[in-house]
């Protein structure tokens, strides 16, 4: 399964909260069954009822597993070609289309109601849960209460557990049995309890929004909260493209500013023949380099960086999207080396000193180490493609 649990500390705290209250209601710490007592007058007085309130508080407690793993998030250093192609399997491809068969009209409602297509939506449940299968074996109730009442971010996770309230109240979850995710997700797509209340769907005409059984619910509840984040429906949402030897490499990455029929011009040259969208604003990616594979990203791009802020995730799973609706493997290309873990943290660390705003120096090649690099790059009279190499580090010592 791939996690969306730390992506759900970043997006969570963006969250306009559905329960939102006072600087005392958020409190943390302290006396367990005083903060518990805490917890459930706040869902009454967002007329909640006592009894759900109850049964998900009653019997909780602080879970030292998920304290665990708040603490010792795991990084990402793959390459894209590394995760596209171990996510993106054969195998899990042929299990993607037979599930598009399978629930063929649940997948026809959600692109006539939310414009969201099928491949869209089967990628995600891939890499999420691999479809169901894996979701998660930690104790949702407990993970909640433990994070909020954890006082490192309790303005995140406390909307959650009143969320989560709510669902039990609905009837479309069981606190003392239903797991998920360490830091709160749930279900087939992993979503959190306030996007479930706020955006989901019964798909299955059971009167009940359970995601955690139903890949109808799931499916249609994903689909709900995919148009909330701007999907575009008719539009794409990434492109494989052929790049020609020489290109504006400035204008390349987030922000370069240029339609997707202007890189056309320059000779840009979209694998598969479609150029009907070239009006629309586009980011030029590499995510490995020049050398290797290339894409479009148009702007239903910018979901898939609000689903999860990784480059390299939102890059493979709308890569697999496109699979499912019909496009062939990327080109591998020939990308040139890349830098080790010890060598990307040197880079990290002379970028630093240079004044660029790389973050932690972690080893990972987030926004910030790309941007760097790209700028250095333009400095160094290299191409700008954004991708850290050995010669670029010794350019740079």
């Amino acid at each position: 399964m791939i996690s969306r649990t730390i992506r759900a500390v970043v997006v969570a705290a963006g969250l306009t909260s559905l329960f939102a209250g006072s600087a005392a209601a958020q409190q943390c710490g302290g006396d367990f069954s005083r903060f518990l007592s805490g917890v459930k007058s706040e869902a009454v007085q967002r007329g909640l009822s006592p009894s759900a309130a109850d049964a998900v508080l009653s019997g909780a407690s602080v879970s030292q597993s998920v304290l665990k793993m708040d603490r010792a998030q795991g990084v990402f250093k793959q390459t894209f070609l590394e995760f596209s192609q171990r996510t993106g399997s054969s195998s899990r491809l042929n299990t993607g289309k037979q599930k598009i068969r399978q629930y063929a009209s649940t997948f026809d409602r959600a692109r006539r109601e939310f414009g969201v297509p099928a491949g869209v939506l089967t990628a995600f449940w891939a890499m999420e849960t691999d479809f169901g299968a894996v979701q998660g074996n930690f104790n949702t109730r407990d993970a909640l209460v433990t994070l909020s009442y954890d006082c490192r971010r309790p303005e995140i996770f406390r909307p959650q557990l009143l969320a989560l309230i709510e669902m039990t109240q609905h009837g479309d979850f069981d606190p003392a049995s239903e797991t998920g995710a360490w830091a709160g997700e749930l279900g087939q797509v992993q979503m959190l309890p306030e996007d479930i209340i706020r955006y989901g769907v019964d798909g299955d005409g059971d009167g009940h929004v359970r995601v955690k059984k139903s890949a109808p619910d799931a499916l249609l509840t994903a689909a709900n909260f995919i148009r909330s984040l701007g999907w575009r429906a008719g539009e794409p949402w990434i492109q494989e493209v052929k790049l020609p030897a020489n290109l504006p490499w400035d204008k390349t990455g987030f922000g370069g500013g240029l339609t997707a029929g202007q890189w056309f011009k320059l000779g840009v040259t979209p694998r598969d023949g479609n150029t009907r969208f070239a009006n629309l604003p586009t980011a030029l990616l590499m995510p490995q380099g020049r050398n290797g594979p290339a894409f479009l990203a148009y702007p239903n791009f910018n979901v898939y960086l609000e689903w999860n802020q990784s480059f390299i995730y939102t890059t493979s799973v709308a890569y697999f999207a496109t699979r499912f609706e019909g496009a062939p493997a990327y080109d591998k290309g020939n990308p040139d080396p890349g830098l080790s873990d010890s060598q990307m943290k040197q880079l990290q660390t002379i970028l630093s000193r240079k004044g660029f705003n790389v973050g932690k120096i972690d080893g990972i090649l987030g926004a910030g180490t790309r941007d760097a690099v790209r700028t250095v790059q333009m400095q160094l009279g290299m191409p700008a493609d954004g991708w850290p190499t050995p010669q670029l580090l010794r350019a740079l010592q």
